[in-house]
């Protein structure tokens, strides 16, 4: 029993987690796209490359096909194309055009989220907290005017803004000090020798 509970509480624990929502999320939703993408190049895209094929004396990507060996017809004369082995050039450049369209409007959607997602965050960052709010209203600000509250917020953040820091001092200038300091202790000192003579006067004395 205890091993069933704790497996049910892993699952649990699993399918509660954001990344895994997320997740399915994002499949669902490149699903939808993939079938969006996929009705706009088989609808849309693919008969008007066709008809400027057409134009230009072919029949369109579906007779983009090379035959290995021998075809196979039909009783009224055309080819069996399931019963003849063969490559499919036009399907092959269709699933290069879905490829190519899906990464464009993946790569559209998740430029516009990142550049939504970076102006949220920044007007987040503007609003001012409740310590904040407290010295807003304290210093009579209208709390209802928006952008005074901003401007307010920001003259406020200066004002409280620390004093920046001195730069830290750089590799060289350590390795100077250093061995500024090293020669400061290593310098010879310097011996005062008394003359011999001074002494035998001072002691007659």
């Amino acid at each position: 029993m205890k091993r069933v509970k704790k497996f049910f509480s892993d699952f649990k624990k699993f399918i509660s987690r954001g990344n895994v929502i997320d997740m399915a999320v994002g499949v669902i939703i490149g699903g939808a796209f993939s079938a969006i993408v996929t009705a706009l190049t088989n609808k849309i895209i693919m008969p008007l490359i066709n008809l400027l094929l057409s134009l230009a004396g072919g029949n369109g990507l579906e007779s983009a096909r090379t035959i290995l060996g021998k075809p196979v017809f039909t009783d009224a004369g055309a080819i069996d194309w399931s019963a003849t082995i063969y490559i499919d050039w036009g399907a092959f450049i269709t699933a290069i055009i879905d490829f190519l369209l899906i990464a464009l409007v993946l790569f559209i959607i998740l430029k516009v989220m990142m550049s939504a997602q970076g102006v949220w965050t920044k007007n987040m960052k503007a609003r001012p907290t409740k310590a904040e709010r407290k010295l807003l209203k304290a210093e009579g600000v209208n709390m209802k005017d928006y952008k005074a509250v901003l401007a307010a917020t920001a003259e406020l953040r200066e004002r409280n803004k620390p004093a920046p820091m001195p730069p830290a001092p750089t590799q060289e200038q350590l390795l100077a000090s250093i061995l500024e300091e090293l020669k400061k202790q290593n310098a010879p000192k310097e011996v005062v020798e008394e003359n011999p003579t001074s002494k035998k006067k001072a002691k007659s004395e």
